[in-house]
């Protein structure tokens, strides 16, 4: 899988993602497995925190693939900007 089609996805469908609850983020990256990247390109859905499948809302699933694009959800906690307090 090459990186410009992993963007083409990720430029598709980054807007729609971003409306669903608890999703921070969308880029293009690595595979993360048990903490532990693989060489494998997807689409990353960065999530304040995982939450199993039957919590959530039918409309805020994360899809396994986009366009033939595997999609990796990883879990970030709620970002925010250098310098700035978390409280």
């Amino acid at each position: 899988m090459s990186v410009e089609a992993v963007r083409a996805v990720q430029e598709k469908y980054e807007a729609q993602l971003l409306k669903r609850a608890n999703v921070v983020g969308v880029a293009v990256g690595l595979v993360q497995d048990d903490g532990q990247f693989s060489d494998e390109i997807a689409l990353i859905v960065l999530v304040r925190r995982k939450v199993p499948l039957d919590q959530l809302a039918e409309e805020d699933r994360i899809p396994a693939d986009l366009a033939g694009i595997r999609v990796d959800v990883q879990e970030v906690g709620t970002p925010y900007a250098q310098g700035a307090s978390a409280d």
